[in-house]
């Protein structure tokens, strides 16, 4: 849904800021099996997607400690753990917000690109390149040392109807980028993955795709928007629970990044659903979309100035999350599972890159697995939408990538921190087709997704 300047512009390292004499104190979050940990008590996202001022302009409300601060105090009173921040500076310092967000026990869920660094899904070969994974770097690098950084997202709704989805093979090779880098650089193994959007005609396609294939390559966790429940509607009114069978044996976690919709007024009887026995052995929570009013009539509150006005919404959220607590136990979550199965080519996925096979490493990107990102470009670079080849060379999916942390020496494909063992440049027709696609399709806003 972030798609306004999401679509408004179309879907031993160097620390972006000092480290601060000490963090404040929560336990970091690993996954396991199909679910989230924080030690051994289960972890289910009860959050809100948080971006004030919206997409019409980048700003970083991490980095803007008094805002944060001011806002913490509606997170603590509606009873939330987790917010989802969409565009941060990689060149500012977060320190205070987020040790403030810690004290409060609240994670943050992070989307690493900016307006003009991200994947353009008309042209994904020109922008997939070493400037831009320079800059989702410096972004893990601002955030991998904050305990309550919750996740990374490597792309948010860059797949938005069933042409768009041969673009899917850039959304995974980044997300194999990621994962290479945080293991390279011997950092936390904070979990990586994507936030799809809520189109039902290939989401169970998008969800396994990221799941599928070696272990370098597949997604910590999956997360999709969805707005089909529309209050006053009850979970069995709905078609929620067909979507929990669909997923039954889905083997990372799964939860919801945007919901909750506003055809209706809202009273959340979402909520009620997402943490119970029908739905926790198989989802892991949801944000709610949005914190403040953006124009949109999502918004739980109204901020103007310094001023924070709650609205109807925000009563109505604290009530049904009050009236929730998380399921008991563990929820029934599966302590383990194969990889998904590679969705076939259909009329709804069009992937043409074969499922053994991903986009390139970038020429020249092995320096960042060496010797870390270095400073970010922040919110004020040139960009890298073109700074890319209009071709696309592929590899072997894992090809370099990078398995285990760097300190231990173990890398996978003989890799030594780099992207090694790349097969010689192979010319793929997908991303022409893609872009093609883009041109033709009848598409609601710009095509730069991030």
């Amino acid at each position: 849904m972030k798609t306004g300047a999401i679509a408004a512009v179309l879907a031993a390292g160097v620390a972006a800021s000092p480290a601060p004499a000490k963090r404040a104190s929560i336990t970091p979050v690993t996954v396991k099996g199909n679910a989230f940990f924080a030690g051994n008590e289960r972890f289910y996202v009860r959050g809100v997607d948080y971006q004030p001022g919206g997409s019409s302009e980048a700003k970083d409300p991490i980095a803007d400690a008094d805002a944060c601060k001011r806002d913490i105090e509606k997170f603590k009173d509606l009873g939330l753990n987790t917010i989802r921040v969409y565009t941060v500076d990689n060149t500012a310092n977060h320190d205070e917000c987020m040790n403030a967000l810690a004290d409060a026990g609240i994670y943050l869920a992070l989307d690493v690109n900016t307006p003009k660094y991200s994947l353009n899904r008309a042209a994904p070969q020109q922008s997939y390149n070493k400037v831009y994974l320079q800059s989702i770097f410096a972004t893990i690098d601002a955030f991998k040392g904050y305990d309550n950084t919750l996740l990374f997202f490597s792309g948010n709704e860059v797949i938005n109807d069933a042409g768009t989805s041969s673009c899917a093979p850039y959304v995974k090779a980044v997300t194999r980028d990621m994962k290479s880098y945080i293991n390279s650089r011997g950092y936390r193994a904070i979990p990586v993955g994507y936030s799809a959007a809520d189109v039902a005609e290939n989401r169970l396609e998008m969800a396994n795709y990221m799941n599928c294939g070696p272990d370098a390559v597949r997604s910590d966790f999956f997360a999709f928007n969805d707005y089909s429940w529309c209050d006053p509607d009850t979970f069995g009114e709905t078609d929620w629970g067909q979507k929990v069978k669909n997923f039954s044996d889905y083997s990372i976690p799964l939860f919801l990044s945007e919901y909750g919709c506003n055809k209706n007024k809202r009273q959340f009887n979402q909520v009620a659903g997402i943490y119970s026995d029908e739905m926790d052995a198989v989802y892991s929570g949801g944000l709610v979309y949005e914190y403040s009013e953006e124009g949109s009539n999502f918004g739980l509150v109204t901020i103007d100035g310094d001023s924070v006005t709650t609205n109807d919404d925000y009563a109505a959220l604290k009530k049904a999350l009050a009236a929730t607590p998380n399921p008991s136990g563990d929820g029934g979550f599966k302590t383990s599972g194969s990889a998904s199965q590679c969705p076939t080519k259909s009329s709804n996925w069009n992937v043409t890159i074969s499922d053994d096979e991903l986009p390139a490493f970038p020429d020249g990107a092995d320096t960042y697995l060496e010797n870390g990102a270095g400073k970010g470009p922040g919110l004020t670079g040139d960009g890298s939408q073109t700074a890319g080849s209009a071709t696309t060379s592929l590899a072997a999916a894992d090809s370099g990538a990078v398995t285990t942390g760097a300190a231990s020496g173990s890398q996978a494909s003989g890799s030594k921190g780099a992207a090694a063992g790349l097969h010689p440049p192979e010319f793929s027709a997908a991303p022409l087709v893609c872009g093609l696609v883009v041109l033709v399709s009848s598409l609601l806003g710009t095509t730069l997704i991030f």
